[in-house]
């Protein structure tokens, strides 16, 4: 019954140049075993209105029985432009196979905690000083400035030399590191 009117909706999302997506888990009832399991809920949006965008927003979400990277594979099959995702590892395949067709926009925070987590476990000088950079990076978008009425949360002038500075340094770091070392195995 709702199929034309959800179908309208992906075709509406999928046809823009940017989708957001994540996913989250939902219990799911199992009557077979008296109990609930957990299934995932893939949330897809279209909403670009802070690039002054007047297309309207939605939003799309798919079930699945579990995580697996088949399904946003699936719900992603038509898409051609950026995908704003986290790190999580089942957007990898999307990103693998799509060529020119799909370009991934990662989360800063998700990077960030990778790095938080090797510097816990191993006290690692190259994870402190990742760290280090994102959070300069993250003090150049904090300090918003006026531009054309709209508020610019993130300078071009400040961040990009950041991030050119940032990439050079992660593959100069990454060819010193042994390649059987936990470091580097954590690091890639």
């Amino acid at each position: 019954m709702f199929n034309p009117l959800v179908d309208a909706v992906a075709r509406h999302i999928l046809g823009g140049y940017k989708v957001h997506t994540d996913n989250m888990p939902v219990p799911v009832l199992c009557p077979e075993r008296g109990t609930t399991k957990t299934g995932r809920l893939w949330v897809y949006v279209r909403d670009d209105r802070n690039s002054a965008d007047q297309t309207p927003p939605a939003v799309l979400f798919r079930y699945s029985p579990d995580r697996k990277a088949i399904y946003p594979g699936q719900h992603l099959e038509s898409f051609n432009g950026i995908l704003q995702a986290d790190a999580y590892a089942s957007y990898n395949p999307l990103y693998e196979r799509a060529n020119d067709r799909l370009l991934g926009a990662t989360c800063w925070a998700h990077a960030r905690r990778k790095f938080y987590d090797i510097y816990e476990s191993t006290d690692s000088p190259i994870a402190r000083e990742a760290r280090e950079r994102i959070a300069a990076l993250h003090q150049s978008r904090s300090h918003p400035q006026k531009n054309t009425g709209r508020t610019r949360c993130r300078s071009k002038n400040t961040s990009r030399p950041l991030l050119d500075c940032f990439y050079q340094w992660l593959m100069e770091t990454v060819r010193t590191l042994a390649k059987k070392s936990m470091t580097y195995r954590k690091f890639r």
